[in-house]
């Protein structure tokens, strides 16, 4: 009987996605397979992506038996709680800081926190019901959820006896992870790290990689061979002539200027990503306890790189002059397959929308458990192939429905990319989920677990992740309600008035979450002291 068993695994790239899909798929190998890593030294790290959604540590470092406590001090890691989106739903001039906006300020939370229900009603479409029926309510992210006045008071997730009470992801910065995971991979799994830049690929005649060849002259066969060479797509789109699909028509953003703005914390840290709205585009505030990192997404259609950096830098008030700027175009979409032959694709070689909703790494660990699920012997069955490429398929569209669905529906229309975004065509598949909400149903509602994940399987999250919390949240904030509250609430009074209880128990926790939370700066402190 032939030997039919993966024994060589090639990665090509280092990076947050190389040595995040070396230390994974090392240790679901379990030493099975060889795991190498030729990085080049010469190629930049993009790293433009510092933030990340709550399952980082569920689906990724807790497989790896790695806990937050040790990896957090050593990649500068902060907390984050929520995406602020500031300036959506008002014109003006660029600015970090919310403009006034019917009696407060325009901003809202889309928070990571789990809606209640009452009745198996979630409480939005209560606060929905009060809303359509003239009641006057807080915003939605207020009413509905705990931790909100703590966001703005930059207060965190944590008692300092490590206690949780509220959900959160975490910010970090990116070179930091990848060298810890290079360290941890080369040191406690065996994976051999090559240095080198790779020249040219052998192919075989039925079109499958055999080895890559290096400058320094060395040849490195394998069996599988995963894509982490970022935006070039060296093997599966230059070498293999995978087709990569443009989703411009969904999604204008195809650029960034971004920089890192120093300061000592002392006047707080911010749990939570800023997304503020600019001229052709939005930017991001990535605090950290000793800087934040930042950066314009834009539109070159709408703006020019001078453009760009003139209103990112103006808003900032630094120099361009004399600040170190990170330009960069990316491509927005996905490969029509992003496993082809023996190569599979992770990361910006397989698939990228904006980093809106900080999701660039979450797709490298969705996309390493769903092979890890497929992983295939050197038979390469295509049954497999096929369910694997089918689901990064689906959870590419979900998440770029998601996110197309903040600038469709941001009242803004005072530039042209703010119009311009009305135009694009929305995919079948939001539509149907609009067609729901509208009718005041829940989108997507699933089942969570005690650590609030939705579902307890990393593979399930990827292709269902976007639930009607994330939607209520989104919508509300930009002002897009469902067109009627749902209609059997009008016949339950008795469940109404639970639901008021609901409220003001929230009420009630916002208060109690103030009165005993540290501040950020401090628990980041307290960590980081060991």
């Amino acid at each position: 009987m032939l030997e039919t068993t993966v024994k060589r695994v090639v990665i090509l790239g280092g990076g947050t996605a190389g040595w995040m899909a070396a230390t994974y798929l090392a240790k679901a190998l379990d030493g099975a397979a060889e795991v190498t890593v030729l990085e080049a030294p010469t190629i930049p790290r993009i790293g433009v992506g510092e933030a990340t959604i709550p399952n980082l540590q569920s689906a990724f470092f807790d497989f790896l038996g790695i806990p937050e406590s040790e990896w957090m001090p050593e990649c500068n890691a902060s907390f984050k709680m929520a995406v602020k989106f500031i300036n959506w739903r008002t014109p003006g001039t660029a600015s970090p800081n919310g403009r006034p906006f019917e009696g407060g300020s325009d901003h809202f939370y889309h928070t990571f926190g789990r809606l209640q229900a009452q009745d198996e009603i979630p409480l939005s479409n209560y606060w929905i019901y009060k809303n359509k029926t003239g009641e006057k309510v807080e915003p939605f992210d207020y009413a509905c959820f705990p931790e909100t006045p703590l966001m703005d008071a930059k207060k965190g997730p944590k008692l300092l006896d490590g206690t949780t009470v509220a959900n959160y992801a975490w910010h970090f910065n990116a070179q930091l992870v990848a060298d810890y995971l290079c360290r941890f991979a080369t040191e406690k799994q065996n994976v051999i790290h090559v240095q080198d830049e790779m020249t040219s690929v052998d192919v075989d005649e039925r079109g499958y990689i055999t080895a890559l060849r290096t400058k320094s002259g060395r040849t490195l066969t394998g069996d599988l061979f995963v894509d982490c060479s970022g935006f070039r797509g060296a093997l599966i789109n230059k070498t293999l002539g995978e087709p990569f699909l443009d989703m411009s028509d969904h999604l204008l953003c195809n650029s960034a200027v971004a920089t890192a703005i120093p300061h000592d914390g002392e006047d707080g840290v911010e749990p939570y990503t800023s997304s503020i709205a600019m001229n052709a585009g939005w930017t991001w505030k990535i605090p950290l306890l000793d800087r934040f990192g930042t950066g314009y997404v834009y539109s070159d259609k709408y703006a020019s790189k001078e453009e760009a950096t003139r209103e990112f830098c103006e808003m900032w008030q630094i120099d361009p002059d004399s600040t170190a700027l990170n330009h960069v175009r990316f491509r927005v979409g996905r490969n029509r397959r992003a496993w082809v032959n023996n190569c599979v694709s992770i990361g910006t070689s397989s698939c990228f929308v904006e980093p809106l909703e900080s999701t660039g790494i979450f797709f490298i660990y969705s996309a390493l458990a769903q092979l890890v699920a497929h992983f295939p012997d050197t038979t390469f069955d295509e049954t497999r192939r096929a369910g694997f490429n089918n689901a990064v398929e689906t959870m590419f569209e979900d998440t770029r429905d998601f996110i197309q669905a903040h600038f469709y529906f941001s009242p803004r229309t005072d530039t042209p990319f703010w119009r311009d975004n009305k135009k694009l065509a929305l995919g079948p598949d939001i539509q149907k989920k609009l067609e729901t909400y509208r009718a005041g149903l829940s989108i997507n509602r699933l089942p969570t677990d005690s650590s609030g994940n939705f579902s307890s399987s990393v593979e399930q999250q990827a292709i269902n992740f976007w639930t009607n919390s994330n939607y209520d949240c989104v919508l509300a904030g930009l002002g897009y309600l469902p067109e009627r509250p749902l209609p059997q609430l009008a016949d339950m009074p008795e469940s109404r008035r639970a639901a008021d209880e609901l409220f003001a128990a929230v009420k009630r926790d916002q208060q109690t979450l103030l009165d005993s939370v540290p501040a950020t700066k401090d628990l980041l402190r307290h960590i980081y002291q060991g």
